[in-house]
């Protein structure tokens, strides 16, 4: 998952998932039940994907790869940044869009997960 593109089709297909643009033209954000699942530059170069994570995944990931950092203006203990230059091994970065999105999921009310028809 290299491109804007392929961020997009991902996100279009997790439940709920709806592409909104709080702080201005150039930064899209991803939110699900109206919290923040995701968020990049539209402008960036390379790609940076911002996340939601476990804060102890966070750190490990961190450690281990050098194109993640923590989540540039952002809780910087549950966020991480990805930079999408080719250096993230094969489907992390998916991987870490969809439990992102399964994490904020999780912290949504029970009527609104029901809303959204997960469970």
């Amino acid at each position: 998952m290299r491109f804007i593109a392929d961020v997009r089709a991902l996100c279009a297909e997790l439940t709920g998932s709806q592409e909104t643009f709080p702080f201005g033209a150039a930064t899209l954000v991803f939110k699900v039940g109206g919290k923040m699942y995701a968020l990049t530059d539209l402008q960036g170069d390379p790609v940076a994907l911002s996340v939601k994570v476990r804060p102890e995944y966070g750190e490990e990931l961190r450690a281990a790869h050098g194109a993640i950092t923590p989540g540039h203006h952002l809780n910087k203990r549950h966020w991480v940044t990805l930079r999408l230059d080719g250096t993230l091994p094969k489907g992390l970065a998916t991987e870490l869009l969809r439990e992102s999105h399964t994490l904020v999921v999780k912290g949504l009310t029970k009527a609104q997960r029901a809303a959204l028809g997960v469970e």
